[in-house]
């Protein structure tokens, strides 16, 4: 049986000892990547991808091995599959699968899908490096784009395509005009997951333990965030004003206000690996090793978020 439960956790001793209500759902398995749709969220998990709302698991599908940040776009929920190297595309009215793109798979289970332009993206090839681009309206792959060998995280956000590769370290820039690269940023060690907005890109260097910033204007980074000793997998997502970074150390999240390039709060105890999205009701996280979703309301992420950062 599920079983629900709020933890009241205290913030981080070196912080203002504000404390904060982090409602937990145990889930079976090892819930981890996420995508929002509405007042649910879905997760990838072993088997299968599941929507949950805070009341309990409303819907599930079996997949081969889901695996990566999935999207939803057109009415439906793209995730990749890295057993079939395809992406699969699920009705989130119906929960039913109604198409299987193959793709190709860059990696193993590391690397996101996303929407942007009016077409889905993933990255399909890690020897040739390539990033395929899908037509939800025929499901077909309509272009293959170059990039470097290696690359496996995507985001889409100002007019561009966003891709990361860990290998080259770069940071590649795709006009999806021109279905090209237009620009590529050299980044530290070991890049990561990113997301695009509040008024930046925003990279996991996880072998630094720093967030970098680039600038869409420049294509050239503009701070690096000292985070922690590592930023090894996690997640990072951006909204109200903020970047949200899921760690492994330290925290079970960490928040950015853009304007000082800063850490302004550490929100919760480590929980291991695991996803983040924000919604402007609130945020959820994941901790696969814990077996948990977690919801943080959005008046306690206002109450923390003006908290200095320790230092």
């Amino acid at each position: 049986m599920r079983r629900f439960a709020t933890l009241f956790l205290a913030a981080s001793a070196a912080l203002p000892s504000l404390a904060f209500a982090q409602e937990v759902i145990e889930v079976p398995g090892f819930a981890d990547f996420l995508a929002v749709d509405g007042e649910t969220v879905w997760t990838t998990n072993k088997g299968r991808v599941e929507q949950w709302s805070r009341k309990g698991k409303k819907a599930e599908v079996a997949l081969a091995r889901p695996c990566g940040a999935m999207t939803i776009a057109a009415g439906s929920l793209w995730v990749a599959d890295c057993a079939e190297k395809a992406v699969k595309r699920i009705d989130v009215k119906t929960a039913k699968l109604i198409a299987t793109i193959p793709t190709g798979i860059a990696s193993t289970g590391e690397l996101n899908v996303v929407a942007g332009a009016g077409s889905v993206w993933v990255a399909s090839d890690n020897e040739k490096g390539l990033v395929a681009r899908i037509d939800p309206g025929t499901n077909a792959v309509i272009a293959s784009v170059p990039v470097d060998a290696g690359t496996w995280y995507l985001t889409s956000g100002v007019g561009s395509i966003w891709a990361v590769s860990a290998t080259a370290q770069s940071l590649q820039r795709i006009d999806p005009a021109s279905n090209t690269v237009v620009a590529k940023i050299a980044l530290g060690k070991e890049p990561g997951f990113l997301a695009a907005g509040e008024g930046g890109v925003w990279v996991q260097e996880q072998g630094d333990g720093t967030l970098a910033r680039i600038d869409p204007v420049t294509n050239a980074i503009a701070a690096r965030v000292r985070v922690g000793d590592n930023l090894k997998w996690g997640d990072v997502d951006t909204g109200d004003g903020k970047v949200w970074l899921r760690t492994t150390d330290d925290q079970v999240f960490a928040v950015i206000d853009p304007a000082t390039n800063s850490v302004v709060a550490r929100m919760g105890k480590p929980a291991g690996s695991g996803a983040l999205r924000w919604t402007p009701e609130g945020i959820w996280t994941s901790a696969h090793d814990e077996h948990t979703l977690s919801w943080w309301p959005a008046a306690v992420l206002a109450a923390e978020a003006g908290s200095p950062s320790r230092p």
